[in-house]
């Protein structure tokens, strides 16, 4: 066989396919929607707690949103994960988009008629992530029914590049239209949950997936004990969870943006995508150039220097160094990000893959959401969110050593074929 018969196919072959383009636009409108939304939330009730309480405290209630956001995926994502490969991956989507929209009307509602409470947002992020909950590992499984298992790798740098894209975009439109109003925010939010399913339900493919014989609690064990048999998978999963928990900052940056870095709602929007423009760089890359050698050591050196880059912006008293170190930090967890999920997805049968997702999800999610709540406790505990973000950067570091040891077979995996 020639090397041009053999070679994998150009980032251009993702064009001819019609339904993954759909998909994608599906996804990139849903992402950017869910970070104008969590931007608004995030600086709505900090700056309701702000009129009666200090920063520590304030800090505090707005990681209470990701805590209360993972809560319901704690008890759902395993059934929800089932749900993926027993019932239309795009008909459970499209469920989950209209109740983001309820969800999402009422939030709009209460700040146009400034009836906005901290409880109404924490309530509102719970239904947010009863939702989300079912959402994730549907909208994973659905990814690979739209392209060819050769396409898959490139597919899965695209469909990190339209979060990513939206993560650049979503802070940034949040940042501009809080500043307008919340009011205004949450409608353009509702607005892109709109057109995100209007994309789903363009799609031609059947998503529906080839439904295994089984007890629904058999088909969740089998998923289960999948992942934990697959040391690569599971060291791939657990290493981002231990990293992100202890390294993840995004909870402090409106306690950042207001009270170190002075910088009001359109820096806290500039923070906010920083992180996102590293890793839509990173991601731009990796779908022009993917991966192929030495793919375990690529995924602990982005790990290392996501650490590094949290502890320099933790320490940072500049905006733009502030920015700069962000954007390693997000180009970093990109590159780990992209050799999890293609090794993950690559090991997964079709069958069998809203159920690793859903695992893969609940490990992810654990770690932006309980991340965002430990940076609050830490906040609390050591009195600023400088020295917060600084011990979270070097519990990252010290996790990257430690998972190196322990999985050798992620060391030391090569290629993502």
């Amino acid at each position: 066989m020639s090397d041009a018969a053999s070679a994998p196919p150009s980032a251009r072959a993702l064009l001819g396919e019609s339904d993954y383009l759909r998909f994608w636009a599906s996804r990139f409108m849903g992402s950017l929607g869910s970070q104008v939304q969590s931007v608004t939330m995030g600086w709505q009730i900090y700056a309701i707690s702000r009129h009666s309480l200090g920063v520590a405290a304030s800090a505090f209630n707005v990681s209470l949103v990701g805590l209360i956001t993972f809560a319901p995926l704690f008890f759902l994502a395993l059934p929800a994960g089932e749900t993926a490969d027993r019932h239309d991956r795009r008909g459970v989507l499209l469920f989950c988009y209209a109740g983001e929209i309820a969800t999402v009307a009422v939030l709009s509602w209460a700040a146009f008629t400034g009836s906005a409470t901290v409880p109404l947002l924490l309530a509102s992020a719970l239904a947010f992530g009863a939702s989300r909950a079912f959402f994730s590992p549907a909208m994973t499984a659905l990814g690979p029914m739209m392209v060819p298992r050769a396409l898959l790798p490139r597919a899965i740098a695209w469909n990190s590049l339209a979060w990513q894209t939206a993560s650049i975009g979503g802070p940034a439109l949040g940042g501009l239209l809080v500043a307008i109003s919340p009011g205004a925010a949450f409608a353009t939010t509702l607005v892109l949950y709109l057109a995100a399913s209007l994309a789903l339900l363009s799609i031609r493919r059947p998503t529906r997936p080839e439904v295994q014989p089984g007890s629904r609690l058999a088909l969740v064990k089998e998923g289960l004990v999948y992942v934990w048999t697959h040391k690569v998978v599971f060291g791939a999963i657990s290493l981002d969870l231990a990293a992100v928990i202890l390294g993840g900052a995004t909870a402090l940056l409106p306690a950042f943006a207001k009270d170190v870095l002075h910088v009001g709602a359109q820096g806290f929007g500039i923070l906010r995508a920083g992180p996102a423009l590293g890793a839509t760089l990173v991601g731009l890359y990796l779908s022009v150039h993917p991966i192929h050698r030495k793919a375990g050591l690529t995924m602990f050196a982005g790990v290392a220097v996501f650490g590094a880059a949290t502890v320099v912006f933790g320490l940072s008293q500049s905006l733009w160094l502030s920015v700069i170190a962000l954007a390693f930090l997000g180009g970093a967890d990109m590159l780990s990000v992209f050799v999890r999920q293609t090794l993950v997805q690559l090991m997964t049968p079709d069958a069998m893959r809203g159920r690793v997702a859903a695992v893969s999800t609940l490990f992810i999610s654990a770690s932006n959401e309980l991340g965002e709540f430990e940076s609050g406790v830490v906040t609390r505990l050591l009195g600023t969110a400088v020295r917060a973000a600084v011990f979270g950067g070097v519990g990252a570091l010290i996790v990257t050593g430690v998972w190196a040891k322990a999985f050798p077979a992620l060391r030391k995996a090569d290629r993502l074929e």
